[in-house]
């Protein structure tokens, strides 16, 4: 049976996706040729012990190029969730708060020094974790009126919010004035990799994977929502409940990523709106060719981050700035002349 074009692209991504992490953990200071990196990851698998100094060099890079694609793969995921929840292509956890509420929780945890270790999460990516879940309720509340989520309102009170929520970052830092807690949320306002162990691929992996399913068991609706909240009203959908599932499951995601990267920008914006032009706006292929998409671009960035001005390692949210800003000015530029022609 010929492979259908969804198909392909999935194949292809995962494909381009596997080359980026084979090609990122062989570069850096001490370079590891392909060859030898595939026979280290083979050895890896198959439970045998390090045998040369590539097995070491690998073992130590391989739980970043996996952190980096779990967090990307979230965040795109989320985004393109949001996007079709919004009917808004310029929508991303970014810009809804979800990533500041989360740099908020680990600035307080570190700003308090806390150091006990709870449900298995040490305290700063646990603090991250809830305080991107309390950030996304804090904009659906905001959002709700009279029994019903409106997603204009939805997305104002999220620009809002991330506002407010960074403010409250600079004043925990200047009431801290500790040079240690200055430099640990300095890490998580620009986002990064450089602490990434399997400890923190475990800890976000199924809270990501979690939050992406849900948010794809609701593509179908999020399909009919591309029509209008009456035509899908019309088709049978239960619109609010689908707000409240898909917001539920783009939160748990970035909560996931946040909790283990910092603010990462723009990945939720990039990624969906780059496969929806390859292969259309349905999300049943959308979601996952998305975190396929996030993941690549997360993993070839991150690599770029501690390569380009080594050994001095670049925040990676810096570099997906540079990547997203000017991607985010040319959609804005797009709709105004959508706009002005409708």
């Amino acid at each position: 049976m010929k492979p259908s074009r969804r198909q392909v692209v999935w194949a292809l991504l995962l494909l381009l996706l596997v080359a980026a992490a084979t090609i990122g953990i062989g570069v850096g200071p001490v370079p590891v040729p392909p060859g030898e990196t595939l026979d280290a990851l083979i050895r890896l698998l198959a439970g045998q012990p390090e045998s040369s100094p590539a097995d070491a060099i690998v073992r130590v890079r391989l739980p970043r190029i996996a952190l980096s694609a779990v967090v990307g793969a979230g965040l795109a995921a989320s985004g393109a969730a949001l996007q079709g929840l919004f009917r808004n292509a310029m929508a991303d956890p970014y810009l809804l708060g979800i990533s500041a509420g989360g740099a908020l929780g680990a600035t307080l945890a570190i700003a308090l020094g806390l150091g006990i270790t709870t449900l298995g999460l040490a305290p700063v990516p646990l603090f991250a974790f809830l305080g991107a879940l309390a950030a996304a309720w804090a904009v659906y509340a905001l959002g709700r009126t009279s029994g019903r989520v409106h997603t204009e309102t939805l997305l104002l009170a999220g620009v809002a919010l991330s506002a407010l929520l960074s403010a409250a970052i600079s004043f925990l830092i200047a009431l801290s004035a500790r040079e240690e807690v200055v430099s640990a949320v300095y890490f998580w306002t620009l986002g990064g990799f450089y602490r990434a162990d399997w400890s923190r691929v475990w800890i976000a992996l199924p809270y990501a994977f979690l939050g992406m399913g849900l948010a794809w068991l609701y593509s179908r609706d999020l399909n009919a929502l591309l029509l209008g909240e009456e035509c899908a009203l019309n088709l049978g959908v239960d619109v609010e409940r689908t707000k409240r599932v898909v917001l539920a499951g783009a939160a748990l995601a970035s909560a996931a990523a946040v909790s283990v990267s910092g603010i990462i920008g723009f990945v939720g914006l990039i990624a969906p709106h780059i496969v929806r032009l390859i292969q259309g706006p349905d999300h049943r292929a959308l979601i996952p060719a998305s975190a396929l998409t996030g993941a690549l671009f997360l993993v070839i960035c991150d690599t770029l981050a501690r390569t380009l001005f080594a050994p001095t390692e670049m925040p990676i949210g810096v570099l997906t700035a540079f990547t997203g800003v000017p991607f985010f000015l040319s959609l804005l530029r797009r709709s105004q002349r959508v706009s002005r022609h409708a």
